[in-house]
């Protein structure tokens, strides 16, 4: 007995509300391969050009609006699993209608970063199936941008909310000068709500 009903078919549970969540049109966004091929460097927010620029507003503006107050609404909103239900598979390729505006390095379709990333990990960790796995579907969250999610609700790096962040985030403390937790006493310490681990 399966303890999951099989999905046969994709199946719209909520209306999309965007069926092309981007900012920027396709076209706008630069190849960084031939610039970066001599510095061999990854992940360079430094640039001012479009592309970084709006890598830029999309940290900036993650990092002002995610708050604890915020994070419990998505909770709200998210954790009754009431938006779509599909595959794996389904899922990594409505993923391909998406830029992530996120992303200083790429514009490859998410399924071709998602395998990519699977392979990777399954060439450098073969007896390690779980992590292949995690490769695969790292990315899958970012379906709720097609839900009236903003992007910077969505992609870029994870960080937790309810205390300080680190001062090596992407594109440091500064970022988060508009955060209103920033300015509440529980939650602007290095600790902030949490408990130090035993």
């Amino acid at each position: 007995i399966p303890l999951l009903p099989t999905i046969t078919k994709m199946r719209i549970l909520a209306e999309v509300v965007n069926n092309h969540p981007e900012l920027l049109d396709a076209s706008e966004i630069i190849r960084p391969e031939e610039k970066l091929k001599d510095k061999e460097a990854f992940r360079d927010y430094s640039d001012n050009n479009p592309l970084q620029q709006r890598v830029k507003k999309t940290y900036y503006d993650m990092h002002t609006n995610q708050t604890v107050d915020f994070v419990k609404a998505k909770h709200e909103k998210w954790l009754g699993f009431n938006h779509v239900e599909c595959t794996i598979m389904e899922a990594l390729e409505k993923l391909n209608e998406l830029i992530d505006e996120s992303d200083p390095d790429i514009d490859l379709p998410n399924i071709v970063h998602a395998f990519q990333t699977a392979e990777r990990i399954r060439a450098d960790y073969p007896d390690e199936d779980w992590f292949h796995l995690v490769g695969l579907i790292h990315d899958l969250g970012k379906i709720m941008a097609f839900y009236d999610e903003p992007q910077w609700a969505v992609v870029g790096d994870t960080f937790p909310t309810g205390c300080m962040p680190q001062k090596s985030i992407v594109y440091g403390l500064d970022s988060f000068k508009n955060n209103k937790d920033m300015k509440d006493a529980r939650y602007n310490t290095e600790l902030g709500m949490y408990k130090k681990n035993r």
